[in-house]
């Protein structure tokens, strides 16, 4: 039984704003790439609630304007501009939006489950959006960079993160099997963390925290504010302040008996110019991929001929394929997904499997793939088959496509015809696969 909102306060405003969201939506006022704005967005698109993000704020002028400043003498941002008068705090609004539809799931269904959304939000914001900030805004240059101060900040952040951690190694979502707000804030919270201090290498001790954290943002209504995050390759550099530059000296005029100096007195020597001058920028390296000997297998081929293939599949794409094999500069893979007794929910096992895909995109030119999602009800299995250039699985995809460790790899040996034979299965879809049916089927071509 899902429970009622707190107070009649809480009712009353409802109907208010369930009115006035025909004739007037919400107005935010912060710009449109502010983590603390995404929040309450995203809990208006799960919630039907019309909120108008403000046109043309320019931080750092909008929001010190009379009439920013009315609305909240801080000028902290965001603000929300409802009928009844401002509100202030990210957290405050989100909840405010929440709170506009009767019976929110984003609350929980139960006065245990809604504490525990409110422990998370509260750790969100104490434990993972301060550490982020006292890490990150030193380098920004908002505040004094003291490198005993960040090296507390990314301790206490790491401490923060193995809790979290621990908790989602058995859980999906924070509260329950849905969506909640405490996600949305966890997700907007985690957020500049990923794109600009979290480094892969970093994350990748937080296995539980990394498959949460794009499961969120690959979430439809999360993808609808945030678009495509894309994880930082390095932490953000300390941004140094420039130094105001010094007046020329007046040129002294020379006299007539000061003596011409040598051209070589004011030469410097080659290896100084060298230091001074900017480094020549370096050709890119080649993919250590494209330097092995030729295949007779064209990949882009076989990719023409999966996708043009519309009848008599077997005997025109699998026999194709396996006459375009080259086992000396390919080699075939099977993965299985190692947590498959979290996918109890559909949809989000589909957009974990289409997030992965979506991240595998650098092995475009490389590779070729199908993923299977098996099942008729939870708990769902994924499994999948991969075609990579050479004969183990390329090292760049290992480092920079976190997904991978999610699964194990197992390197198909086609001189075994039952493997030979499930290979063919996968690659064309076979229903019932394994004795069960499919759920869904996607290929990366």
């Amino acid at each position: 039984m899902k429970k009622a909102l707190p107070t009649i306060v809480l009712l009353e405003i409802c109907c208010k704003a369930s009115s006035a969201g025909v004739t007037m939506a919400l107005v935010l006022h912060a710009g449109n790439n502010n983590k603390n704005a995404f929040k309450s967005l995203i809990a208006a698109v799960y919630s039907g609630v019309p909120v108008e993000l403000v046109k043309n704020f320019e931080m750092g002028v909008s929001n010190k304007t009379p009439e920013f400043l009315k609305m909240n003498p801080l000028g902290k941002v965001p603000v929300l501009e409802t009928p009844d008068g401002p509100i202030c705090e990210s957290n405050a609004i989100a909840r405010y939006v929440t709170r506009l539809k009767s019976d929110n799931p984003l609350f929980g269904s139960s006065l245990i489950e809604y504490a525990h959304i409110e422990q998370w939000i509260d750790f969100a914001t104490t434990e993972i959006d301060s550490n982020i900030g006292r890490w990150l805004y030193p380098r920004m240059g908002f505040v004094p960079y003291l490198p005993p101060a960040e090296e507390a900040a990314v301790s206490a952040l790491k401490r923060a993160l193995g809790a979290l951690n621990t908790h989602l190694a058995s859980n999906t979502y924070l509260v329950g099997h849905s969506v909640t707000l405490a996600d949305i804030i966890m997700t907007c919270n985690l957020y500049l963390g990923f794109i600009r201090v979290m480094t892969k290498s970093f994350t990748s001790e937080f296995l539980h925290v990394e498959r949460y954290f794009w499961t969120m943002v690959n979430q439809p209504n999360f993808h609808k504010i945030m678009g495509e995050v894309k994880q930082t390759e390095a932490v953000m550099p300390v941004q140094s302040a420039k130094k105001p530059s010094q007046p020329k000296e007046p040129a002294k005029p020379k006299t007539k008996n000061e003596p011409k100096k040598e051209a070589k007195e004011h030469a410097k020597p080659k290896a100084e110019d060298a230091d001074e001058e900017e480094e020549a920028p370096k050709p890119k390296p080649k993919n250590a991929l494209d330097l092995l000997p030729p295949s007779k297998m064209i990949l882009d081929e076989w990719k023409r001929l999966y996708s043009n293939t519309k009848t008599n599949f077997r005997e025109v794409a699998i026999k194709g394929f396996w006459d375009m094999y080259d086992p000396e500069g390919y080699s075939l893979w099977f993965c299985d997904y190692k947590y498959n007794d979290e996918n109890t929910v559909s949809f989000v096992t589909l957009n974990k499997v289409g997030g992965f895909l979506q991240r595998m995109d650098l092995a475009r030119k490389y590779a070729f793939g199908k993923m299977l999602v098996i099942g008729s009800e939870p708990p769902f299995k994924v499994k999948g088959l991969w075609l990579f250039r050479g004969q183990e699985i390329p090292q760049f995809v290992m480092e920079e496509c976190y997904d991978m460790e999610l699964y194990e790899w197992t390197k198909v040996d086609i001189s075994d015809e039952a493997q030979k034979e499930r290979v063919s299965q996968m690659i064309e879809d076979q229903e019932p696969f394994e004795g069960e049916a499919l759920l869904d089927a996607k290929c990366f071509k």
